[in-house]
């Protein structure tokens, strides 16, 4: 009896051991056919997973280690779950005893083991799968190229800067000199001297701090720089967010491009460490005063003015060959006019400009005296300057051109002014009174602001136009030249009694202290003043008022006193929501110009027929910009002649039951439709009567700008070929687009002779068109084109170009898809070489 008790426990514990490995054995098919259904569970997530991953790179991110991880230990996971799947089906086909047992218990509960373990894995990388955040910015470059001008004489400063900036005993320098003597110039050719020599630096930080020193900006320009997550930024103090920089530059070794500082800038206040021998970093920054330099600890080097060979060689550059070899006399008299310009760059540049072109000996010498004597004295620096400036000032035109230019001196130091807002402020003012209506004003305005470019008073720039896609015109002033119109304004304003009142859009308004005392102003630009919610009524007293913009406002409606506004020229009412217009206040502004009401939602509120009524009805009216959202409305647009004629930009949207679109509009200049899913063509009627000065087959002669998107029944835009202007083309998500152009082969010919299709568009975007298989059916030459945008069209395999045309020397890029670029047909090879260097894969 003794022996009975562990023989029974010893039995016990085989007969447990046994059941549990019998168990892995019994269940194996189930758990095959388990593990085989959560693979393909676990193989559907990867693939969303990979496939949200390759959208996201495709935008120039890069996919988080996590994400990367789990792609991997999927992909791993796949072939070890495929071999036991093999070996697993190839263990239950050895059966016996009437396949109820397995051959090799062993085996059999070895796979069964395996599987059972394997479930578990695939379970756990399943419920890992959860990702907010698959794919992160890449970093920004360590350097960014800047625009670089000449750098006449500035090679040996170059150089001793250069040393400064490699001896590590030197932290921070210093350039300082007068205006327009060249620091920022310098600046720049130093900036881009670290693209090709960054050694030891992870980057290099440019920030334009210009005065006030406002920590703010530059904290901003950091941010955007260092990529610090957006939770560490916004809404964050000043001081935390200085110590969101200090924690990240604590860590690396940076040059900081800091560019004219006016006054000493704490540099520790904004999150830059201190530069010492513990973090190698360096700060290198202009300014006009050398005692920045001593109060910011830093080496200071002066910028001089050049030598007289490189001075007068400059001189000479911008004046130009045919006007100094005009005359035997010219050559000595232009060394004398380049000597008061005192070896100043940009005096030099803004003089030289001024002579180009005077081609007497007469005309040189009445305006060498000009120069010589201008009786105007200037506190501060730039007592040598402003003189020297004031002579472009006074050579321009006529007062027009001048008072157009001292205007300009309102806008923000550094602040890009955009042309197509400039003309209209002049025409607001008055400046261009002398023009018939105001389609010549603006090509008066034109003229004007290409005489400022040329006499080096305003700089021409470019800037992005998301709306467009492409960029626009702008204007620019140079920081000094800016002090010298702001004091001349004020000396003329004095002699004049002309008042500007430049309020900041951060400021409340209070129409009691504002508008009470200034009863005869003719300009009231309240635009992107978010502050900004009712107009009161003491608005109404302004009756001299000639230009109201409160287009990005919060205002709601308008009120009935604008209609006192008898001299009111321009309206415009853009970025508008939830807003109205009350009816007859339209009709009672006897002298308006202009209307603007795009991208507001006044046609959700109000009647749009009703103000294109009272418009018709205005006799000065000569430009109209509005959005429309009923084919009544656009129907109302379409029987006015008059405001046919009058249209310069136009949006339509979400007129979902309208299937044809018909444009009898010579002016219009912008043009965009979206959201209107039964659109299927857009055209015009040249059997129309229309009255117009452009031949019909350039009918939409000044349309430059055209944006289609969620157009979804869209078959073609076949009437672009009647605009021979057009500068930029926007096309989105338009399903049913198979051809842009569409033509029979009989118009071919005349199409390409008379209208030059597409001979002036710069920018080409074209975006989720499934079906697109053709922008044209013949080879264009694209003289102008400047960037192709290509995303999400995968049957376009071909573009119009052939070998014997050539490729557009203004060509930046082609960016789109490495997928698509590698797929598609070239009529010979020598196109996709030509064309190769110019791609750029999304």
């Amino acid at each position: 009896m003794d022996l009975v008790g562990p023989i029974f426990n010893i039995a016990s514990r085989l007969w447990d051991c046994t059941a549990k490995r019998a168990v892995y054995i019994r269940e194996l098919p189930e758990n095959l056919n388990s593990i085989r259904t959560a693979m393909e569970d676990l193989k559907n997530v990867y693939e969303d997973v990979k496939e949200n991953v390759d959208r996201e790179e495709k935008l120039q991110k890069k996919r988080t280690h996590a994400v990367d991880g789990w792609i991997q230990s999927v992909e791993a996971m796949q072939k070890e779950v495929n071999d036991l799947l093999a070996k697993g089906d190839e263990e239950i086909q050895k059966k016996c005893l009437g396949a109820c047992c397995p051959k090799n218990c062993r085996a059999s509960y070895k796979i069964g083991k395996m599987v059972r373990e394997k479930m578990d894995d695939v379970a756990e990388l399943q419920s890992k799968a959860n990702f907010s955040v698959v794919a992160e910015p890449l970093p920004s470059p360590p350097v960014i190229e800047r625009p670089l001008d000449k750098t006449v004489g500035l090679d040996s400063l170059f150089d001793n800067v250069w040393m400064q900036h490699q001896d590590d005993k030197v932290r921070s320098v210093g350039l300082y000199g007068m205006g327009g003597v060249g620091k920022t110039t310098l600046l720049n050719r130093i900036n881009n001297e670290f693209l090709k020599s960054r050694v030891g630096f992870d980057a290099v930080i440019w920030v334009t701090v210009s005065r006030p020193a406002n920590v703010e900006k530059v904290q901003q320009v950091l941010f955007n720089k260092l990529e610090i997550p957006s939770n560490n930024w916004e809404g964050r103090s000043e001081d935390e967010r200085k110590e969101a920089i200090f924690n990240v530059l604590k860590m690396k070794k940076i040059v900081a491009l800091l560019d004219d500082i006016w006054e000493p800038l704490d540099l520790f206040a904004v999150g830059i460490p201190p530069v010492n021998d513990g973090n190698k970093s360096k700060v290198v920054f202009t300014t006009r005063f050398s005692t920045v330099c001593r109060d910011m600890g830093a080496k200071g080097i002066e910028v001089k003015c050049l030598a007289w060979e490189e001075a007068f060689a400059l001189f000479q550059a911008y004046v130009g060959e045919d006007t100094i070899y005009s005359h035997p006399h010219i050559p000595k008299l232009a060394e004398t006019a380049a000597k008061e310009c005192d070896g100043l760059p940009l005096a030099l540049i803004t003089i030289g400009r001024a002579m180009a072109g005077t081609k007497t000996p007469e005309e040189w010498e009445k305006k060498i005296q000009m120069l010589k004597n201008y009786p105007a004295k200037f506190p501060g620096m730039e007592n040598h300057l402003f003189p020297r400036l004031a002579f472009s000032y006074d050579s321009l035109q006529d007062e027009t051109i001048k008072s157009c230019f001292l205007y300009c001196s309102l806008f923000l130091e550094d602040y890009n002014i955009n042309c197509d807002e400039l003309i209209q402020l002049w025409i607001g003012e008055g400046f261009l009174d002398e023009y018939g209506d105001i389609k010549e004003a603006r090509n008066g305005g034109e003229d004007i602001i290409a005489s400022l470019n040329h006499a080096c008073l305003l700089e021409i720039t470019v800037t992005d136009n998301i709306w467009t896609q492409a960029r626009c015109r702008c204007v620019k002033m140079h920081d000094v030249i800016r002090d010298m119109a702001l004091l001349l304004a004020c000396q003329n304003g004095n002699k004049k009694q002309n008042k500007f009142v430049v309020v900041d859009k951060g400021e409340l308004v209070n129409a009691q202290e504002v508008f009470s005392y200034m009863p005869i102003i003719t300009v009231l630009d309240f635009s992107d003043h978010d502050n900004l919610i009712d107009l009161p009524i003491e608005i109404g007293k302004l009756f001299t008022l000639q230009y109201l913009n409160l287009s990005g406002t919060r205002i709601r409606t308008l009120p009935m006193e604008l209609r006192n506004f008898k001299k009111l020229r321009c309206l415009l009412l853009d970025d508008l929501f939830e807003f109205e217009i009350p009816s007859q206040i339209i009709s009672g502004l006897s002298s308006l110009q202009l209307f603007s009401v795009m991208d507001s939602d006044e046609a959700t509120r109000g009647d749009c027929r009703a103000i294109l009524d009272e418009l018709e009805g205005l006799k000065c009216m000569g430009e109209v910009s509005i959005s429309l959202d009923s084919v009544l409305a656009i129907q109302t647009l379409l029987n006015s002649h008059k405001l046919q004629r009058c249209l310069k930009r136009l949006d339509v949207h979400n007129c979902w039951d309208m299937d044809l679109l018909q444009l009898f509009f010579p002016y219009l200049e912008v043009f965009e439709v979206r959201n209107c899913s039964n659109l299927e063509d857009v055209t015009f009627n040249l059997e129309k009567e229309v009255h117009s000065t452009f031949p019909r087959h350039q009918y939409l002669y000044h349309l430059a700008h055209v944006r289609i998107v969620s157009c979804e029944n869209l078959m073609k835009l076949t009437c672009l070929i009647y605009a021979p202007n057009l500068k930029s083309l926007f096309i989105e998500n338009c399903d049913s687009l198979e051809e842009v152009i569409e033509v029979d082969e009989s118009g071919v010919s005349e199409i390409e002779s008379d209208l030059g299709l597409f001979s002036r568009l710069t920018h080409l975007h074209l975006r989720i068109l499934q079906k697109l298989r053709s922008i044209c059916g013949w080879s264009l030459l694209f003289p102008s084109l400047k960037v192709i945008h290509v995303v999400r069209c995968p049957n376009l395999r071909k573009l119009p170009f052939d070998s014997n045309i050539g490729i557009s020397k203004n060509l930046e890029e082609i960016e789109g898809e490495g997928e698509w670029w590698d797929e598609l047909e070239w009529e010979d090879q020598t196109i996709m070489h030509n064309l190769g260097p110019y791609f750029k894969p999304l």
